[in-house]
């Protein structure tokens, strides 16, 4: 006992260190703990570099031929995983700046300029390349150059002049200025130079991200018309799903108690129709039910780290330190494994299914497979490019760790209390031995049909929202109003559960009982519609180009929809699944 002891005594530390890796850090010296004495160093590091319209191509700072200060270098580790993932390369300036302590314009290295380098400089300023830097955590952007009108001639920009503003001990405001325009020439020398210049400040520390924000765009009247426009929408429909559901299966209830009056001939000569002819097959286990189960267990989980990921980002600034969004969702994501065990474990044993492990494998590893075999695709384009987002090896291998450590086993321990507490099949009706025969029906009450209708008034209740969330993650803006999106996120359920079970309601009382795929993908399409639109947002509201972008846009929009339709679609599940369960309820059945 005492080996396998040791074993899981191991696993529990590495869980522990690899959770560890995802929270940001907290207070160390300098800049992680944001405070200065006069004439303290501060350091500016140098992130990357890229084309202004490919956000996410983007290269080490250095690998164009910039020249660095004479100061001496500081190497820079990726604090959390997030920042890994996202591609930040922070390398040191080399440039001597202290805290209070002006500098005049000072050359701090000069630049050989052969052919080669000036290629490259020239490809850079053609192509529009812009350049990140950070001081004290605050980011700062910059033009490499420029190109005369008839684009014949291009300029070096040369000169950095930086206005720093601080209050009391902390640094509370960045400007930079790009000065110093010198043309390039083969075989000629450039001279690189900087200056500081510090001014107090009235700013507050906690507000010293808010000129980066941009109210005008986020909290525009059309952003509060869109959610007005939903919020009407889900009255509409809530409305129109409870007038119509209570009416008719008001009218339904008295058609079939009137039945039980009858007796077997009357029955038998009646006109007998509707969803309660299919009480015997409603509770039939769904084809496929390893898979079905793992996707609604997998939604679930999805659900429930993007609200809880809304509330945290709601409390908490996560714009204010890299790559903290990204660790928070990984973080969530593996904390909130056993929802995805639970749900998706109770209800394949409800099904019938007896390879439990195997569904348990599925359901842990099914959102991970896909987001590590796009990201291992987009890598090797990366890794072509000599691009930042190339993710290093010890990444990917802290990311399989946390994957088999972590998430693995609460998975397993969500899926054997979904099994114990919740696995038993308590249906309200008897499920027939043999199953009855589907009459035909009209086209438009086909499964096919119904499926791709389905997603049309969620994704309108949404698409608005999608304009902003893409204009944040594809674009040079910070998204914020994070109270929008729980909104969003709470009218999209409401939107996508009304029109389930209407969906449901009119396929059963065709008397066709496969309800279970139905509802989940009927549901689920609405990532189809979100999908398309994303084709529009490429060609019509962007102006990415190039194989890389292109690979990490289509690819990163093809997750996000995928992730987006199985949240929907297990939303879409649970909710049919309460209603169909509570009318069969209520139905006196022989």
């Amino acid at each position: 006992m005492e080996p396998r002891r040791g074993v899981t005594r191991a696993a529990a530390v590495t869980a522990a260190a690899l959770l560890m890796l995802l929270l940001p850090p907290r207070s160390r010296a300098d800049e992680h703990d944001h405070t200065y004495q006069d004439k303290e160093e501060v350091v500016l590091w140098m992130n990357t570099v890229g084309p202004y319209h490919n956000r996410q191509e983007t290269y080490k700072y250095f690998s164009l031929p910039f020249c660095v200060g004479s100061k001496k270098s500081i190497s820079h580790y990726h604090e959390t995983l997030g920042e890994a993932l996202q591609g930040v390369e922070l390398e040191f300036s080399g440039l001597d700046i202290k805290f209070k302590a002006d500098d005049v314009q000072t050359n701090y290295c000069e630049i050989d300029l052969d052919k080669a380098k000036r290629d490259a400089f020239v490809y850079a300023i053609k192509n529009h390349y812009w350049y990140q830097m950070y001081i004290d955590d605050l980011p700062i952007w910059g033009i490499v150059g420029e190109a005369d009108e008839d684009a014949e001639d291009y300029y070096l920009w040369t000169y950095k002049r930086l206005e720093i503003g601080f209050n009391g001990n902390r640094i509370v405001d960045v400007n930079l200025t790009s000065e110093g325009k010198v043309k390039l020439i083969a075989n000629t020398k450039i001279s690189m130079s900087y200056s500081v210049k510090w001014k107090k400040s009235d700013i507050k520390f906690e507000d010293r991200f808010d000129k980066y924000l941009d109210p005008s765009f986020f909290q525009h009247r059309i952003h509060w018309f869109s959610i007005f426009n939903s919020f009407m929408m889900v009255i509409f429909l809530v409305g129109l799903v409870s007038m119509i559901l209570m009416r008719t299966l008001r009218k339904d209830y008295a058609r079939y108690s009137k039945e039980e009056e009858m007796d077997d001939m009357d029955r038998d000569l009646g006109d007998e129709y509707g969803w309660k002819q299919v009480h015997g097959d409603v509770f039939r286990p769904s084809s496929h039910p390893l898979i079905f189960s793992s996707l609604i267990g997998s939604g679930c989980q999805i659900f429930a780290v993007s609200f809880i990921v809304i509330i945290v980002a709601m409390i908490e600034d996560l714009y204010t330190e890299r790559g903290s969004m990204l660790s928070t969702a990984i973080f969530v994501y593996a904390a909130t494994s056993p929802v995805n065990g639970y749900f998706g474990g109770s209800l394949y044993a409800r099904q019938g299914g007896r390879r439990w492990i195997k569904q348990m494998f599925v359901g842990a590893f099914l959102v991970p497979a896909m987001v590590c075999g796009t990201a291992f695709f987009i890598n090797f384009i990366a890794i072509y490019y000599h691009a930042s987002r190339a993710i290093p090896f010890g990444t990917m291998v802290a990311v399989c760790c946390i994957c088999f450590f972590v998430i693995l086993p609460l998975n397993l321990v969500g899926t054997i209390l979904g099994r114990n507490l919740s696995g038993q099949p308590n249906f309200p009706c008897r499920v027939n031995a043999v199953p009855r025969p589907i009459p035909e029906k009209k086209w438009f009450m086909e499964p096919a049909v119904i499926v791709c209708l389905g997603g049309i008034l969620p994704f309108g209740s949404i698409f608005i929202e999608m304009y902003f969330i893409f204009t944040s993650f594809w674009a040079y803006k910070i998204y914020y109003v994070y109270g929008f999106m729980m909104l969003v996120l709470v009218i999209l359920c409401i939107v996508t559960v009304c029109v389930t079970i209407v969906c449901t309601y009119f396929l059963l009382n065709a008397e066709d009982y496969r309800w279970q795929w139905t509802s989940f993908l009927s549901a689920a399409s609405t990532a189809i519609y979100v999908y398309m639109y994303s084709f529009y947002y490429y060609f019509f509201k962007t102006k990415m180009y190039g194989l890389f972008q292109t690979a990490f846009y289509f690819g990163y929009m093809a997750v996000f929809s995928t992730a987006l339709g199985i949240m929907c679609g297990a939303i879409g599940y649970m909710g049919t699944s309460a209603f169909v369960r509570k009318i069969y309820t209520n139905v006196k059945i022989d």
